[in-house]
């Protein structure tokens, strides 16, 4: 399966309900500091949606709930991988996307055979502190080359504007977070995006 080149990242459900009819495809559910009755309703639902909508869920962090509520992708990051059980992700049929930051974790992750690899921060970002700084293009079309025909998603302080570029440097799909959520207009932010990237 072809994935989009559009990869948005939500931390609520309610995201979706809005940004599934602008025409997202690629969408991932990121929750944090959740009791997991609640990550557990908000996947169902959030799973439901993206079904509905003919949109890929990756569900970010959450393997056994991913696997217990029939879901197709799990986005795993570095800590994540030393506790995630991952035989039982692969005999469940999971697709795994998982995120790298410098070489030792991408040649840990190659070894993984991933169905992507994201590669962050490109820019710099204020979603999260990180003991990495910006990657740059450069970086970006060093990682492509290493990671071949496997898809490589271009993260950290991402904007239409900046897209482009990212794409030019190798990345197949590009991921963004806060351009959106923390925009005037998500719904029209996210109508650019997919412009820029279809």
């Amino acid at each position: 399966m072809r994935l989009d080149r559009f990869y948005p990242i939500f931390d609520h459900s309610d995201w979706l309900r809005r940004m599934l009819p602008v025409g997202v495809k690629l969408v991932q559910l990121r929750i944090k500091d959740q009791p997991d009755e609640a990550v557990h309703r908000e996947i169902a639902t959030s799973r439901y949606l993206c079904r509905d909508h003919g949109a890929v869920l990756v569900v970010n962090d959450y393997w056994q709930a991913a696997i217990d509520l029939d879901c197709d992708w799990i986005h795993l990051g570095q800590e994540d991988l030393d506790t995630a059980d991952l035989p039982a992700i692969r005999k469940a049929g999971l697709k795994l996307g998982v995120s790298t930051h410098d070489d030792d974790e991408l040649e840990r992750v190659l070894a993984m055979a991933p169905d992507y690899v994201a590669l962050g921060p490109v820019y710099p970002t204020i979603l999260k502190k990180m003991k990495w700084h910006q990657q740059g293009l450069p970086r970006v079309t060093e990682w492509k080359a290493r990671v071949g025909d496997t898809p490589l998603v271009g993260i950290g302080g991402m904007s239409v504007e900046r897209a482009a570029g990212v794409f030019r440097a190798g990345a197949d799909i590009v991921s963004a977070v806060t351009d959106i959520t923390l925009n005037a207009d998500p719904e029209a932010r996210v109508q650019e995006w997919i412009e820029a990237t279809r």
